[in-house]
């Protein structure tokens, strides 16, 4: 039975503008990337920054957000009912995508670059452009690994997974510590919202968290700024539109790794 989603009249005008409307796309290719990972490729080229991300269109399904991990590719995990039913998808099927929105990395001077799981994402169209000196690549076990053969050819490659079967046998702060990160003059990470603290923290206690640019993930239902689902902080900061990518001066005093709200908007 089709669903019917009733919009708040401000929302419908806002989305209901042609540059906000899904585009039609077609899926030309279908790339398993790890047991639980897929890139999707597709046949238009999205002009886009490392770090935007688009709405994308699962028909008769949901629309959720995701990172580009090319212009005309992204790269998914399976985690719910619309990346599900996206899964079952294959070249020659349509989807719709928005966008690219918000902001992207705007990385400067020597960078190093941290991903954790899918977080890889986001970062590997800044590594492919050659603007990444190293990247450390962090996940469970070596069989999750996401393009590290491609990254190995573009950058300093340190792989860490939580089993030891590839790289070093820890998390990926294990790593960064053994780095002198004041070297670096940017560091752009992505990947679940606890590792990312610990880099924070870690930033923190040298007093340079403002080097920091964090790519946050979170429940959005328009995109565009307006409904305020993605909201972390009592001023409405929100992560569609003044994100997904933050500095690490502006994440001090609000939600960060501390909640995460629903589709009702309540903290979780």
């Amino acid at each position: 039975m089709p669903i019917t989603v009733y919009l708040p009249e401000k929302l419908w005008d806002a989305l209901m503008t042609e540059e906000h409307m899904p585009v039609v796309i077609t899926i030309t290719a279908v790339i398993d990337e790890t047991p639980t990972i897929k890139t999707f490729v597709f046949d238009k080229l999205f002009d886009f920054l490392p770090g935007q991300f688009c709405m994308v269109w699962v028909p008769g399904v949901d629309e959720i957000p995701m990172a580009f991990s090319a212009a005309n590719t992204i790269t998914v995990m399976k985690a719910g009912d619309a990346t599900a039913a996206l899964f079952n998808h294959k070249a020659g099927d349509k989807i719709g995508i928005r966008g690219p929105y918000g902001n992207g990395f705007l990385p400067s001077g020597k960078v190093l670059a941290i991903a954790g799981g899918v977080g890889v994402t986001p970062l590997f169209p800044l590594a492919t452009a050659g603007e990444v000196d190293t990247f450390i690549l962090g996940t469970r076990t070596a069989d999750e690994l996401v393009f590290p053969e491609e990254l190995a050819k573009v950058t300093d490659l340190k792989i860490a997974t939580d089993d030891g079967t590839r790289g070093y046998h820890g998390f990926v702060t294990g790593i960064f510590d053994q780095l002198d990160v004041t070297e670096y003059d940017t560091v752009c990470v992505c990947g679940p919202e606890m590792m990312m603290r610990s880099i924070f923290d870690r930033l923190a206690a040298k007093g340079i968290e403002n080097r920091g640019q964090f790519s946050l993930h979170r429940y959005m239902k328009c995109g565009v700024g307006v409904c305020g689902s993605c909201c972390i902080d009592h001023e409405g900061l929100r992560v569609c539109r003044d994100g997904p990518v933050f500095t690490g001066d502006s994440l001090k005093d609000n939600e960060f790794a501390h909640h995460h709200r629903g589709p009702s908007g309540r903290r979780e």
